[in-house]
């Protein structure tokens, strides 16, 4: 499974990311429309942040729509926007706020890497941004941050 790994050390702040990621997704340079955001912490470091593509996507179950599906061979969880009714119960259900409500297009919109070549990677100039298969210890956190969410959302339902 290749995951979008973020080293925060290198990471100027510049947020071409999401100015890169508003002009693939919406054709306009507008970062309040990019799938990944930047959060600065007090001028001293800043962290993109984007869909962790999770093991257990509880944006997906709970879609009463299905519109939501994980793509099994590369591990890529996306919104099929024709089958989408807005009713933005995904966007209630991600405990990590990744995926939002486009009030133009009426569906929910959230990181899909590209379809496998994220362009946020490609034009990250300090490199911060790296594209690569994510390494046991990173798949092992994922599924333990999966299964402790899994008992939150549990006993929420």
């Amino acid at each position: 499974m290749k995951i979008i790994a973020v080293n925060p050390e290198v990471c100027v702040g510049c947020r071409l990311c999401e100015l890169v990621c508003s002009l693939k997704n919406t054709n306009e340079f507008n970062p309040t429309r990019a799938r990944i955001q930047v959060i600065g912490f007090e001028e001293v470091f800043s962290l993109p942040i984007t869909c962790f593509q999770c093991e257990r996507p509880y944006c997906a179950e709970v879609c009463p729509a299905h519109a939501i599906v994980k793509d099994q061979v590369n591990g890529i969880v996306k919104v099929l926007a024709d089958k989408c009714t807005g009713c933005r119960m995904c966007t209630l259900a991600c405990p990590f706020g990744n995926i939002v409500f486009s009030s133009e297009a009426k569906v929910a919109v959230k990181c899909d890497l590209c379809g496998g070549n994220p362009e946020c990677v490609t034009f990250c100039p300090t490199r911060a941004l790296e594209y690569r298969e994510a390494d046991t210890a990173e798949i092992r956190k994922k599924i333990a941050v999966s299964e402790k969410l899994k008992g939150i959302y549990e006993g929420v339902k």
